[in-house]
């Protein structure tokens, strides 16, 4: 199935969406029903890949569970042999979920960067400042606010 565009008019500016349809040209490197793989056009490193839904779903939370299922699958199908093509060590896989946390297009992706010892790039945890201090009632609040609202 592919994008949903008939309910939505602004899909049509979706890039993502358009590499699904075919209006655009992709470096393919899986597709299977609900997920898609593609080398990104603006690559951090050699085997930069990205991985959708088909269908477009702006953020991960949006994304239905079995859908969200496969797109992980997808992505643990591919880290290896994206870090193998690309001679990594290592990768860093990750979305970024919403424009303040640096998404740019809007519809889900997990990135998958291969990672070298000489790329000069840190851990995730070095894209944030100062750590927060936080202490026992603090993190206990923010444990229950978040276990609250998972819905069964």
């Amino acid at each position: 199935m592919i994008c949903e565009r008939f309910d939505r008019p602004d899909m049509d500016d979706c890039i993502f969406c358009q590499i699904v349809a075919g209006d655009i040209p992709s470096r393919t490197v899986y597709e299977d029903a609900t997920t898609m793989a593609f080398l990104d056009a603006n690559p951090l490193a050699p085997g930069h890949t990205l991985v959708i839904p088909k269908d477009h779903h702006e953020h991960v939370q949006d994304i239905p569970a079995g859908v969200a299922g496969d797109v992980f699958a997808t992505v643990h199908r591919l880290v290896a042999p994206v870090q193998d093509a690309a001679g990594a060590e290592a990768s860093t896989v990750a979305f970024n979920n919403g424009e303040v946390a640096g998404q740019e297009v809007p519809h889900a992706h997990c990135h998958i960067i291969p990672r070298f010892t000489e790329d000069g790039s840190a851990p995730i945890h070095s894209i944030f400042g100062e750590r927060p201090d936080l202490g026992d009632d603090e993190l206990d609040d923010i444990a229950d606010d978040i276990a609250d609202g998972v819905s069964d």
